[in-house]
């Protein structure tokens, strides 16, 4: 975990010093013979995957509070439609790369329309994670996520909503460092779609498993807080290197699910 968390920040390291190459869009398969496009499309994949780590999260944290009979549903159509978005904004990307121009001034800061929405996703998110922490830990759940006592409170057009709208802020960074590394349209599409893929497969697996230890819940809403206010602060021009980041969101997950092995070996015992 930690070995992946740490390739995926020094990718985008790397991806960090490109934002700012001129966007030239080709659509052609020439990238194929092209040794280099190759190297490009594996660390976009890499890179791609561990940004989808947040995705979980945020899925997790959507379908946590609907009917446990749709939370698989909600999850595919809400992961279906991101994608949907995300291609589109690819095609578009020309279009994304000026979204960074500034179009207001608030508080001494000129903010562009990708500042804007990187700012309104982050204060959603930290509010969001911080009105889970407080029904989780002021309301128990039980093993299948429900509140004890409370009806469902999350809808399920809202769950998809939620999914949609959050991986698209989360995508805005993504799809400009994309564009960045390569001008091969085919290369970062298809490197979206092997993360997709990837995403699609572990989000059930790693959601149910989140959802069904509160401790484990808690700490990965910590770490939505964490995302919230990074992107809260990227909105307001403070850079933030991700490994400061998710090295340490790592670290704790490991010392947690070591707490959980140990604890269940002593259960044993008795």
């Amino acid at each position: 975990m930690l070995l992946v968390l740490f390739f995926g920040c020094t990718s985008l390291g790397l991806a960090a010093g490109l934002e700012n190459a001129a966007v030239v869009v080709d659509w052609s398969a020439a990238w194929i013979q092209t040794p280099g496009a190759w190297a490009t499309l594996a660390l976009l994949v890499g890179l791609e995957l561990v940004l989808g780590i947040d995705n979980i999260l945020v899925i997790t944290l959507a379908v946590a509070r609907i009917d446990p009979a749709l939370r698989d549903k909600a999850r595919n159509i809400g992961l279906l439609l991101a994608l949907v978005l995300r291609l589109a904004a690819l095609c578009g990307a020309s279009l994304l790369i000026t979204m960074r121009d500034p179009v207001v001034s608030l508080a001494g800061f000129s903010l562009s329309v990708k500042d804007l929405i990187l700012l309104a996703g982050g204060l959603f998110l930290t509010w969001k994670a911080v009105k889970e922490i407080h029904h989780c830990v002021e309301h128990p759940s039980n093993e299948d996520g429900t509140g004890i006592g409370e009806a469902v409170s999350t809808t399920f057009a809202s769950a998809i909503i939620q999914i949609v709208l959050l991986d698209a802020v989360f995508s805005i960074d993504s799809v400009i460092t994309a564009v960045g590394l390569t001008s091969h349209m085919q290369v970062i599409i298809l490197a979206v779609l092997v993360s997709f893929a990837g995403v699609l497969a572990f989000a059930k697996p790693i959601g149910d498993f989140v959802v069904r230890h509160a401790a484990l819940k808690i700490l990965a809403l910590s770490f939505l807080v964490c995302i919230g206010m990074t992107l809260i602060l990227e909105g307001l021009h403070k850079h933030v290197d991700k490994e400061f980041l998710y090295l340490p969101m790592g670290f704790a997950l490991l010392v947690e699910m070591l707490q959980m092995r140990a604890n269940k070996n002593a259960t044993r015992r008795k």
